[in-house]
């Protein structure tokens, strides 16, 4: 690990691209019209940003329709594919330090889980997705002596990808790479909050040898570059992480143009279940204080809700304020820091609504509190653990995308899964307990796309990754994934 020193260093010199990538070549928005980008650690201006709109969306589905038609990438055989996805993996190891730092610096992320977890799931998500097309087989159905029957899976044509702004890279790696693996040209949306690190993947894609059109990038808003690709009638698939609001949204436009195939990741408000068996309590209030303020809490997939048995209640409580200590936001390029600045000031902003309701609410403040902006020294706020809440309240309810973590308490296993469906999202949840039996019969009654027990987070790229309810519906990750951007063609031959 490099020092806070060489860091900044590195900073200072790691290129920043702003320009759209479209048809293998980096240029200005049609409209020359750009936007900033913003460290949220300093307030400081790091880029400018071309400001994708409809027309540049009509370019870029050209390009990518083109390179698809022209078989350049689509044709190749499954082991061409997966060599060339392989240089591409290669050369983003060789330039983990450069995208780590630049979403670092887009969007507050500590140094330290960009060198720990998002640059090493993205090449592993891209590798194991590369190993993985050309083991794929198509099948035969079951037919009299006189037919056959052949099922197939072929690459769906223009995919359009739109991703958050709290993993850039990875979020990113985990559409790209089944995508184009599967044959596809792509279009990725970056949010407007963190473009950097994808235009900078764009450029090593070329490198890698990917064809030009087959790989574009279109920072862009979602209310202008986004819209136009979900209203686009030759974009055959989109697949989107971010809000269940604007996942909506992106369903209607599909209807409205081509009925394109939508696949959606979207919120979550996922809880946390300790039970009074829970054989390591320590362990359990180190791993709840993770699970709310890594990343500042910006995660999906947040432990927001904690319902901790009413016996072991006051004895989690003093473990989980004792874990808490350790995330104090600081400097995102030292790499001792464990929690970074929000990503903008409208996030901060919304964090301090939330907490503010809660206290309106009836909840105990039992560290942290409303957070203030302060001009010039950046988005930062201290993590916050909210006491006496319960289901009633706004801030348990919805979800904030920030360090805010609200407490309760059940009386048994009953009220702990009504507790825990209690709510509109279904992406995650944790479960702490040493009965086996408890472990199964609760992550079979709870509501979520992916629980985890006795622990949080867990999972590697045969895991799919995906929720249910409000959450969205369609897996990233596994081989489950490469379903979303593949058609099934059946040939049914009289012989």
């Amino acid at each position: 690990m490099k020092t806070s020193a060489e860091w900044k260093a590195l900073s200072e010199s790691v290129p920043l691209h702003g320009q759209a990538f479209i048809g293998g070549q980096f240029q200005d928005a049609v409209s020359g019209e750009t936007f900033p980008s913003i460290n949220p650690a300093t307030e400081t201006r790091l880029a400018d940003i071309a400001s994708c709109d409809t027309a540049d969306v009509d370019l870029a589905v050209d390009a990518a329709r083109k390179a698809f038609v022209s078989g350049a990438w689509s044709d190749l055989s499954p082991g061409d594919r997966k060599r060339a996805l392989l240089r591409f993996a290669d050369l983003v190891e060789q330039h983990g330090d450069e995208l780590a730092v630049l979403d670092s610096l887009d969007m507050g992320k500590p140094i330290s889980e960009m060198v720990a977890i998002d640059v090493p799931d993205s090449i592993d998500c891209l590798r194991w997705t590369a190993e993985s097309i050309d083991k794929l087989y198509g099948e035969i159905s079951p037919t009299g002596s006189d037919t056959l029957g052949l099922i197939s899976h072929e690459p769906a044509g223009v995919v359009a990808a739109i991703t958050p702004w709290n993993y850039p890279l990875m979020m990113a790696m985990w559409k790209i790479a089944p995508a184009l693996a599967a044959g596809n040209s792509v279009i990725l949306k970056p949010s407007e909050k963190s473009a950097l690190s994808v235009l900078r993947l764009a450029e090593l894609a070329k490198e890698a040898g990917i064809p030009d059109g087959v790989f574009n990038v279109l920072p862009g808003y979602g209310h202008t570059a986004g819209k136009a690709l979900a209203l686009h009638n030759d974009v055959n698939v989109l697949a989107f992480t971010g809000s269940s609001r604007v996942g909506g949204l992106l369903m209607e436009y599909a209807g409205q143009s081509n009925l394109k195939r939508v696949w959606i990741e979207a919120g979550g408000k996922s809880p946390m279940l300790v039970f009074d068996d829970c054989e390591d309590i320590e362990k359990a209030a180190g791993t709840a204080a993770a699970a709310i303020f890594s990343n500042q809490g910006e995660v999906c997939i947040a432990c927001s809700r904690l319902y901790v048995q009413s016996s072991i209640r006051e004895r989690f409580t003093e473990a989980l304020l004792e874990a808490a200590k350790a995330y104090q936001p600081q400097d995102p390029l030292d790499p001792e820091t464990r929690m970074g600045a929000l990503v903008d000031k409208t996030q901060l902003e919304t964090v301090a609504r939330y907490v503010q309701s809660a206290i309106d609410e009836g909840g105990r403040v039992l560290t942290g509190g409303v957070p203030e902006a302060v001009p010039g020294q950046g988005y930062f706020v201290q993590p916050t653990i909210i006491g006496d809440a319960h289901n009633g309240m706004r801030f348990v309810q919805e979800e904030i995308f920030g360090p805010v973590l609200a407490v309760g308490e059940f009386s048994d296993e009953a009220e702990a899964i009504h507790l825990a469906n209690d709510n509109r999202y279904g992406l995650g949840a944790s479960v702490w307990t040493g009965n086996l039996s408890r472990a199964h019969r609760v992550s079979r009654k709870i509501q979520s796309g992916m629980v985890w027990v006795n622990g949080w987070g867990g999972g590697d790229s045969t895991m799919p990754f995906g929720g249910m309810k409000a959450s969205g519906f369609g897996r990233d990750k596994s081989l489950h994934a490469l379903e979303k951007y593949t058609d099934i063609k059946t040939v049914w031959i009289s012989l």
